[in-house]
């Protein structure tokens, strides 16, 4: 599955309303129709939420599925950590995606947020924590990373 290219700075309402860019939904097309799921990050102590087409979250379950055991605790324990959090968000009327509140506390999401989209997945952050993380990645450690691949 493919996601947009790009980062896109939104507006979250007090109602916990993602307004998307044009930009972003152009791109998504019919995929955007099918919803999303979103989840607490499983990194940075959960600063920022998942963002996973309806599609790819279902192939990524469906392989989940065939690699854990339902009678091994340790396998189940592993599931309920993966999908802990987990919503489904449809796009509504407005091209708004609704965030519930909950995952806007754990994802520390307030007004100014940022739509990254990445190779396998997209992140929402709030803008401030985003530029933070961001700056602080050490780009020698990433160079060296990336001459292995």
């Amino acid at each position: 599955m493919s996601y947009p290219i790009g980062h896109f700075n939104c507006k979250l309402d007090a109602k916990g309303r993602l307004m998307l860019p044009a930009e972003f939904k152009e791109q998504m097309g019919e995929q955007a129709e099918e919803g999303f799921v979103l989840r607490p990050s499983l990194f940075d102590n959960s600063q920022f939420l998942d963002l996973y087409t309806r599609k790819d979250w279902d192939e990524q379950q469906e392989k989940l599925r065939g690699k854990f055991n339902i009678y091994d605790e340790e396998g189940i324990e592993a599931l309920r950590f993966l999908n802990r959090g987990v919503r489904f968000a449809k796009l509504d009327a407005n091209g708004r995606l609704q965030i519930p509140k909950d995952l806007m506390e754990r994802g520390g999401l307030v007004k100014e947020v940022v739509v990254e989209a990445l190779a396998n997945k997209m992140e929402i952050w709030d803008k401030d924590r985003y530029q933070k993380s961001v700056s602080s990645i050490d780009k020698k450690k990433i160079l060296e990373i990336l001459k292995t691949i």
